[in-house]
């Protein structure tokens, strides 16, 4: 992303992540039939909410982490060229654990420790 997008208050911006074209079974998915994926990660958060008394409450998610968010979740907006979401973080529905990089990692060094 060239230029940076800094949402305001609770606010976080968000890429969706793109699911596989094809399911387990090999079946290949037209675009067509395909949702939109519900599962991002966020690329920009706010300060934070602000509450009655006047403090910033800070937010729960962080720049490079995994989420769930509703499918009719956030407002679209396309910045230089890339379809990003932003959302109030109370439309996050929760945060994934870990990455499939790091899975697909960790079951390359079980593998080689069993040698």
């Amino acid at each position: 992303m060239a230029a940076k997008l800094t949402p305001l208050h609770d606010r976080v911006v968000v890429r969706r992540i793109e699911e596989a074209e094809t399911t387990r079974g090999g079946i290949i998915i037209p675009d067509t039939a395909k949702d939109k994926p519900q599962e991002g990660e966020i690329v920009s958060v706010g300060r934070g909410k602000v509450t009655e008394e006047g403090k910033v409450l800070p937010l729960a998610v962080k720049e490079g982490d995994r989420v769930l968010f509703g499918k009719y979740a956030g407002t679209e907006v396309k910045i230089d060229g890339e379809e990003l979401l932003i959302m109030r973080e109370e439309e996050v529905l929760g945060i994934l654990g870990g990455s499939r990089e790091k899975k697909h990692d960790e079951k390359k060094h079980e593998a080689a420790a069993r040698r």
